[in-house]
């Protein structure tokens, strides 16, 4: 048996740009992804802190550095700059692995460096 479990996790985010008139998915800064074990292509659910707001889409490399947060296409109704989101990336696991699995979670600060990587989320976490 498998079980769908966490794999990364970007903690409120601030959304740096929705642009509408891309094709779709989300860009995300480079050395954000490469610190959780995200990757290009990977899909992703966003929730959004805002309006609450869910949804899949896939992930785009973003420039290294930048921060960029950028809900492209139809995504890109869903949300607006500054909103804080919350990308979470999923793995099949097998049972008898599922007890050591570790997910990396990013906490963010408002513009979106990351200030704690996590490698589970504690009880009662209130950020």
């Amino acid at each position: 048996m498998f079980r769908t479990m966490m794999n990364g996790k970007i903690h409120r985010a601030r959304v740096t740009e929705a642009n509408l008139n891309y094709v779709g998915s989300i860009t995300i800064d480079s050395d954000i992804l490469d610190a959780v074990g995200m990757v290009p292509n990977e899909k992703v659910q966003i929730v959004n802190n805002n309006n609450g707001a869910r949804f899949e889409t896939y992930i785009i490399p973003g420039e290294r550095g930048t921060g960029v947060v950028c809900l492209n296409g139809a995504a890109a109704r869903l949300v607006q700059e500054g909103d804080v989101v919350i990308i979470i990336s999923y793995v099949m696991v097998a049972e008898e692995k599922v007890p050591t699995h570790k997910p990396k979670v990013a906490i963010m600060d408002e513009y979106n460096n990351i200030t704690e990587l996590l490698h589970a989320e504690p009880e009662r976490t209130i950020l």
